[in-house]
Order: structure tokens, then sequence, then C-alpha cells
């Protein structure tokens, strides 16, 4: 046994234990009597202080306060809270200190309640009626001043009973907020149910209705946890509508999307069958794969809503599935949903694929993705639209330029390629030059245009040199006057000339499931 001041006669534990609260106390980094925490060395310094105080308290016998309310919390807070122990938290302290400041989860606000304001108050006085006390403590070492036995037990007390009136109503708290956050997602899931038990009635009011209530739900969610893109709210039924219809018109439904996804023969050959006929449908197929890969998680995820974490951009599952499905819709709501861009792609792919027959080194590229290809498109995408200027496939230009052609004219008709008077003189100098060519033009051109060769028009340098500098400005605005769009399109015609679908990589068997 030994003594030391106010305290009287203690066992050598008790010493210990009080000697290792000073000490942990003088490690903390205090600010204004406040522990900070928002270091890794403050946050470690506290949590070593809050376990020795718990240490105190059992070596000098104190009860501590109940907890019974612990068995409401939800499994992932009891988790946290196993039993009746105190099992003091800094992030619970931290709460009681920042008991004003907003919550913010899935961009929405929360704030605490008056009653557990009131509870952090009183945890947040008896914290620093603890810290006071401390404060004019010694070590044994040191001549051992303690505060008396009385005066600490009932300080500790004191704390431990607002510790656990604040913990008790900040966890609930915290409980109801998570739950109205998740309710995005089990909202998401609910339709995803909905929709599935009207299977057998699809394309019935119902379905289209409850479809376009899942869709919503999904970009809603896309808007919130889609930190790794735009999370764009604005992509809407139509394009998955638009999407079916493509497929529908070769006998062919979501079903085939999914079954071909889950790697079924069959299946697979069939839509293969269908982008040979339809290079546009690779992009369809996308737009279907990336919402059916949305249902089956939303199917997964509903046997473990427990372990969604409430700030949904954390869900590491749920977000690759939204990254791909945005970017396919993205896609979709251009090329997919607006029929002049899908027939002109349409038309390029077709076109383009006859250019690798005249020039192989342009396929070579295509299939390799390399990066002079990026270059040669462009030049590519131009040569075509001046061979056959009113054609579906100047519609890209159109699309890429809507400066230089306004989606209406003064009388109301849409602006053809050749009512831009700098396009129309380019179309005339194309035309003129493949009169001074020949039979062999188009292949001259296309050869200039993927390698540069020349030794083919010796005779007409001049003219030809002229063109392809004309052309490649013309490719130059394209590039630049919006790169995202551009960008958008070159991927989309890289992937129609290659052919298949690139997003349905998320309706194969994989490994676990991931939240």
């Amino acid at each position: 046994m030994g003594g030391t001041s106010g305290w009287g006669s203690v066992s050598s534990a008790e010493t210990s234990a009080i000697d290792n609260l000073i000490t942990n106390y003088r490690q903390l980094l205090l600010d204004g009597g406040r522990a900070e925490v928002g270091s890794e060395a403050g946050y470690s310094a506290c949590a070593i202080f809050l376990s020795a105080v718990e240490s105190v308290a059992k070596v000098i016998g104190l009860e501590a306060a109940a907890r019974h309310y612990r068995k409401t919390f939800s499994a992932n807070y009891r988790a946290l809270f196993p039993d009746d122990a105190r099992h003091y938290r800094v992030d619970v302290l931290e709460a009681s200190a920042d008991q004003h400041s907003a919550i913010w989860v899935n961009g929405d606000k929360f704030e605490l309640s008056p009653e557990a304001i009131c509870h952090a108050e009183a945890l947040q006085k008896a914290w620093a009626d603890l810290t006071a006390v401390l404060d004019s403590c010694t070590l044994s070492s040191e001549g051992g001043k303690h505060p008396a036995r009385s005066e600490l037990a009932s300080i500790l007390e004191d704390m431990d009973r607002a510790w656990a009136g604040f913990e008790h109503k900040y966890i609930a708290e915290l409980i109801e907020i998570e739950e109205q956050a998740r309710r995005l997602i089990i909202k998401a899931v609910d339709n995803e149910t909905k929709l599935g038990q009207l299977e057998d009635k699809r394309g019935s009011p119902e379905f289209m209705q409850v479809q376009s209530a899942l869709v919503q739900c999904v970009a809603h969610l896309n808007s919130v946890a889609n930190f790794r893109r735009k999370g764009r709210d604005d992509l809407g039924v139509e394009i998955l509508d638009s999407a079916v219809a493509i497929l529908d018109r070769f006998g062919l439904t979501s079903r085939d999307v999914v079954a071909a996804g889950e790697g079924k023969g069959f299946a697979q050959a069939a839509l293969t069958r269908v982008v040979e006929k339809c290079a546009g449908a690779s992009l369809a197929i996308d737009v279907i794969g990336s919402f059916e890969a949305m249902r089956r998680y939303l199917r997964e995820v509903k046997r473990c809503l427990e372990r969604v974490d409430p700030h949904l951009c954390n869900n590491s599952g749920l977000v690759v599935r939204l990254v791909d499905w945005e970017e396919s819709w993205e896609v979709g709501a251009r090329y997919v949903h607006q029929q002049m861009l899908h027939d002109a792609t349409n038309d390029i792919v077709a076109e383009c694929k006859a250019v690798g027959q005249t020039a192989p080194a342009f396929m070579t590229m295509c299939t390799d993705c390399d990066v002079e290809l990026f270059l040669v498109l462009p030049r590519i995408l131009i040569l075509c639209c001046l061979a056959k200027p009113d054609e579906d496939r100047a519609g890209l230009i159109k699309s890429l330029l809507p400066h230089r052609f306004p989606d209406v004219a003064a009388g109301g008709a849409p602006l053809q390629l050749l009512d831009e008077p700098e396009m129309a003189a380019l179309v005339s100098q194309f035309q003129q030059v493949l009169r001074q060519l020949g039979s062999n033009a188009w292949f001259i051109l296309v050869r200039r245009a993927v390698d540069g060769s020349s030794n083919d028009a010796s005779a007409h340098q001049v003219e030809v040199q002229a063109l392809m500098r004309d052309v490649e400005r013309w490719s130059l605005e394209l590039q630049r006057h919006c790169a995202e769009d551009w960008n958008q399109c070159s991927s989309v015609l890289v992937q129609c000339i290659n052919g298949g679908s690139q997003k349905q990589h998320l309706l194969a068997p994989g490994p676990k499931f991931q939240v």
C-alpha cells in the first residue's frame, strides 16, 4: 500500500492507474481545453487517454451507467458497442464538441436534435471538470498530488452518466439519419422488385411505369454516389426505350443481352449478327446491359442492406455500376436516342470499314487504338461527308460543329451541309480534285489521309495538298471545338468499327458480390 496527497490509502494498482491517467492526459493535443483529434497523432492520443479513464474507473470500483439502450442499435453499431461496458470512443467525444455542426450525407443536411445537443453540453461540462482536475495533478514520482478519492469518483461517475446519455441520443439519431440515407437505395430495390414481378408483362403500361420509376431512382443514386464521373440525374427512360426499340427491330430483347453477358453462346451469336447489320446496335446493347447490371446489383444488395454504407459514394460495387451506367447512357442519349445521329453513325462506320479495305493500316489502327488513329479518324470522317454531303453521315459533322450548323434555318428547315459556305466551298474543291484524279481518286485521298502517301498523285500534287490542308483545318476544328464531344464521338466510332459491346462485363458471373 502507498499514499498520495489528497487520496488516502491506496493500492499500488490504483496509484499506477492514476499515474497512467495523468501521463496520458499530458499527451493529449489540447486546443482551448478541447482535444484535437483531426490528426492521426491527436486521435491516437485521445483514444489512449479515454482507455486510461476507463481503467481508472474499473480499478477504483465505479459501476458503469446503464447502457441497455445499445440492444436497440443496428447491427453495425452493436458491433462497435458489443456489451454494456463503457467503450469510450473518440468519435463520440468529438461529436459532443461539434454538437452544432451539420451532418452531411449524400448531399442532404442533418442536425442533432435539441435533446441530443443538451446531452452533448452535459458531456462537455463533465469533460471540462475532469481536465480541470487533471491539470493540477502530479505523478507519484513528482510528489503524487492526486484529487481526493471521492472527488475523482464523483467526476468520473458524472462523466460516465453524461457520456451514456449523449451516446444514446447521438447514435440513435445517427441510425435514423443513416436509415433515411439508405432509403434512396431501398426505393430503388423496391422498384426493381416490382419490375421483376412484371417481367411477363413487358411493354404493358404498368411495366413501363415501374421501369420509368426505377430509372429515376438510378439517376438519383447516380447524382449522389457517382463521384468518379459527372453524377448526372437527367438521363431518362427514353434512352432505354430507344435502345430496346433498336433490338426489337431484330427480334431481340433485354433477356438476350443478359444471356449474352452471362456467356450463353446462342445469345452472343445473335447479338453479333445484329451488330454486323447495324453497327450502332452495340451502343444500344451497352445501354441495356448497364441497366440490367444495375438491376442485378439491386437484387443482390437487397439481401444485405445492413452492409450498405449510408454515404453511398463509399460503396465501391454501387459506384462501379453507376459509372458504367452513366457512360453508356450518356452515349445513348446522343447516338441511340437521337435517330439522326444513330443513322449517321451507322453510315460512317460502314464507310470506314470500306476505307479499311482500301487502306488496311486504318483497320489496324482501329483494332489497336493506335494514337495516330485519333489524327486520322477526323480526316476520314470529313472525306466521307465530302463524298456524300446529302446523306445521313453529314449529321455527325453538324452535331459536332453546331455553331456552323444551327438546328433550324431562318425559314424553319434544318440546315444541310452545303448550306454552310465554307463547307460548300470545300465540297466543290473536293469534287474538282476527284475529277482531276480520275478513277483512283478515292484511293489516293484515303491513302493520303491515313499514312500521308502522295506517290499516286504526282500529276496533281498541288491540288491534292491544298485539299488535304483544308481537310486538316476542319479536322482540327472537329477535335477542338468541343473536345469532350469529339472524344465521345471517336470512341463511339471505334467501338462500332471494331464491333461488339464494351459494357457487358458486369453481367458476367464474377467473384464475391461487392456492396
